[in-house]
């Protein structure tokens, strides 16, 4: 074995195999996870940045709404995880110091369309059938599609009355906004694998070490980024 890519599912209880690693000399680059273990028991790990994925979404919408006072609701992610603390916390950090922008609902959807549709009719009934939300930011891409059913149901159009800019940039959530239901997604970059491999590259040609996290890009894409064609290059991929 010349190198290991591990894209552990729980970020602890790794060292064992970590250790194992190192005692044979083979690096261990980490995929879309880091590791509660010490770093010199890998060479890097290769992700992207939740917070920063919050920023860029919550930035997007500050420039789109300006000045216009905006109400905000906001589907969580599960209650505790990392990318729901991380990208509530970025997009906290994006609209600090603009006045005019206020989170006014924030409840978990669970990450799932079912639970995103279910709290959005709640958000909806709450604020004067919808009325006085000005947008909806989503942890993720399938609450999104689940409250955009919700708010067509009551009578909206999404979109349009109300904002949606949510995070991961899955294939549905193209199909929504080439339909001008949604404005804006921030993509979980799927490329980890090629930054990994540069990294190794460089580290056999000549023991260059790598920094110990390398973050890959969260790219931002909106109605104008051709969401219909978005759609048919990711319809077959899986996700």
């Amino acid at each position: 074995v010349d190198a290991i890519l591990l894209a552990p599912v729980v970020a602890t209880g790794w060292d064992s195999v970590l250790e194992e690693a190192k005692e044979a000399e083979i690096p261990v680059v980490l995929l879309d996870r880091q590791v509660d273990s010490s770093e010199d028991l890998y060479l890097t790990a290769v992700g992207s940045n939740l917070v920063h994925e919050g920023e860029v979404a919550g930035q997007w919408l500050a420039e789109t709404v300006g000045d216009k006072e905006c109400r905000i609701v906001e589907l969580q992610g599960t209650t505790g995880s990392s990318p729901a603390i991380d990208r509530k916390t970025g997009f906290e950090n994006a609209i600090k110091g603009h006045d005019n922008l206020e989170i006014v609902r924030s409840q978990t959807g669970d990450f799932t369309r079912a639970q995103g549709k279910e709290v959005m009719e709640s958000f909806l009934q709450a604020e004067n059938g919808g009325k006085d939300i000005c947008a909806l930011y989503a942890h993720n891409d399938d609450m999104a599609v689940g409250a955009i059913q919700a708010i067509k149901e009551a009578g909206l159009k999404p979109g349009t009355d109300i904002l949606v800019v949510s995070i991961d940039a899955v294939p549905d959530l193209f199909q929504a906004m080439a339909a001008g239901e949604a404005n804006a997604t921030v993509e979980l970059t799927p490329n980890m694998a090629g930054p990994a491999f540069d990294a190794l590259e460089a580290y056999w040609k000549d023991g260059t070490m790598p920094e110990k996290f390398i973050q890959t890009e969260s790219k931002l894409y909106t109605q104008s980024d051709d969401p219909q064609g978005e759609y048919d290059r990711r319809k077959d991929l899986g996700y």
